[in-house]
């Protein structure tokens, strides 16, 4: 990989790993989704999700390469409308959104090619829409930092399982990207070309927005920092500083390798400020929210 590719590599992915989580944010800000009745999040709510992790690139492999983009395009689909009904509460017109933007997606790729800009901007943006309201319906449903922290670390070690001992990332990626409805963003421009998964946004963003939702502009400072330097500069340089010490420069290397470490001693770090906000906490008044002093040493149970 060439300097320029590096550079192009750092800076587009650190684009989206920046825009994406601050959508995020923002959309946990302004918008409210119902809560589904789930609980709290527990050990098993982590096991169940983890379990669909593993699952997941095993069914994109075996579906047939006609049904791999209809199946994504109704997942998609489907991730929007659900996301998106508090922002556009008519039907009809939210779903003219929807189709159109996935219309966009599909045609460009079929009559563009996938190294076409227009093509990568508009799945970039379907993706980027879907991690915002994936994020949302689980924040604002009750996950939390420490659940968060705790499967975006189990994440990071599945991602080095399956990149060095049980080598099928780089299958996965291959067989993901030749279709319409790519499950990650990015952008080429002739030669260069940089992407980015969306499990990778979306543990971007869970962290950041329950880092916010737990300690406000503390775990925001925090959670973007660690997103743009061991989320997307960390990954995009690492395999040419490994290349120039050891002389073998390795192909991949996947984010949460980076991430994931970094992730949950930030979340240890911002441990020290006390109890994490509760999404009702969240929403109290200012005057009425509980201070760290007032909450305890008991963190609260939900």
């Amino acid at each position: 990989m060439s300097a320029v590719q590096t550079l192009y590599l750092a800076g587009v992915n650190s684009a989206f790993a920046l825009a994406v989580p601050l959508g995020a944010v923002l959309y946990f800000r302004k918008v409210r989704v119902p809560r589904p009745p789930v609980g709290t999040f527990n050990g098993r709510d982590i096991a169940v999700m983890m379990g669909f992790v593993l699952a997941l690139p095993f069914l994109y492999l075996a579906l047939p390469g006609a049904a791999l983009p209809v199946v994504l395009c109704l997942v998609f689909a489907g991730g929007l409308t659900v996301g998106y009904q508090p922002v556009v509460a008519r039907n009809l017109l939210r779903w003219s959104a929807i189709l159109a933007l996935l219309a966009t997606d599909f045609t460009s790729r079929l009559l563009l090619g996938g190294n076409s800009p227009v093509y990568w901007l508009a799945n970039s943006c379907v993706v980027g829409l879907i991690v915002v309201s994936a994020t949302n319906l689980n924040v604002q449903g009750g996950m939390r930092l420490r659940n968060i922290a705790w499967f975006v670390l189990l994440l990071g070690a599945y991602d080095l399982t399956f990149a060095t001992v049980l080598p099928l990332t780089q299958r996965l990626a291959d067989a993901i990207q030749g279709y319409p409805f790519a499950p990650s963003a990015g952008l080429r421009i002739g030669d260069l070309g940089a992407v980015i998964g969306m499990g990778d946004l979306l543990a971007y963003a869970l962290f950041t927005t329950a880092a916010y939702k737990a300690y406000g502009a503390a775990g925001l400072r925090t959670a973007l920092p660690l997103v743009v330097v061991f989320g997307a500069l960390a990954p995009a340089v690492a395999p040419p500083v490994i290349g120039w010490l050891t002389g073998h420069t390795p192909s991949l290397i996947p984010a949460q390798v980076c991430f994931a470490p970094a992730a949950f001693i930030g979340y240890l770090v911002l441990r020290r400020h006390g109890p994490e906000r509760r999404m009702r906490d969240y929403l109290a008044p200012a005057e009425a929210r509980p201070t760290p002093a007032m909450a305890g040493a008991v963190e609260p149970a939900a």
